[in-house]
C-alpha cells in the first residue's frame, strides 16, 4: 500500500505546479490584445490545467481526510481553500455575462476596437467586470494563503 507521506508529496507537487499555470494564464490574457477566441482558449488551457492540478487532489485526497483531521492548521487550511473557491465562483458569475456579451457581438472572431465592453453589455457590464476581477484576485490571494498553510502542514506532518 502507498504511504500517506508519498501521496502527500505527490499532492504537494501537483498543487505547487498549478501556480505557474495560473501565472502564465494571467500574464497571457493581460498582455495579449485583442482577446480573440484563440487567445481565450490558450488562456483557459493554462487556467484549466492549474485548476485541475489543485481541485483533483482536493476532492479525492484532502476532503475525504478532513473530518478525521479537522482542527488547528487543517481547519485554517480548509477555511482558506473554501474562501478561494467561493471567490472563484463569484468571479465566474461575471465571466458568464462578459462571455455572452462578447459572443453575441462576435468580438472573439471579429474584434472591433471601437466597441467598448461597457456599451455591449448594458449598464451592468462594469458590475460584471468588477465581479470577475474581485473573484480572480480573491481566488489567487486565498489560494496563496491556503498554499502557505498547506505547505506548513506538509512540513510539520511529513518532513519534520
Amino acid at each position: 500500500m502507498v504511504s500517506d507521506a508519498l501521496i502527500a508529496a505527490v499532492v504537494f507537487v501537483m498543487v505547487s505546479l498549478s501556480f505557474p499555470c495560473f501565472l502564465y494564464g494571467a500574464y497571457y490574457i493581460i498582455e495579449t490584445e485583442p482577446v480573440t477566441w484563440g487567445v481565450l482558449v490558450h488562456h483557459l488551457k493554462f487556467v484549466g490545467t492549474g485548476l485541475t492540478l489543485t481541485t483533483v487532489p482536493m476532492l479525492f485526497w484532502m476532503v475525504p481526510r478532513l473530518p478525521d483531521q479537522l482542527g488547528g492548521l487543517s481547519a485554517v487550511h480548509a477555511y482558506l481553500g473554501l474562501q478561494a473557491y467561493a471567490l472563484l465562483l463569484f468571479g465566474g458569475t461575471g465571466i458568464v455575462r462578459i462571455f455572452r456579451a462578447k459572443r453575441q457581438h462576435d468580438l472573439y472572431n471579429d474584434y472591433d476596437e471601437d466597441v467598448l465592453m461597457d456599451e455591449i453589455g448594458g449598464d451592468r457590464m462594469s458590475h460584471w467586470r468588477s465581479r470577475l476581477r474581485i473573484g480572480v484576485f480573491g481566488y489567487v490571494i486565498f489560494w496563496m494563503l491556503a498554499y502557505v498553510v498547506g505547505t506548513a502542514r506538509f512540513v510539520l506532518r511529513y518532513v519534520a
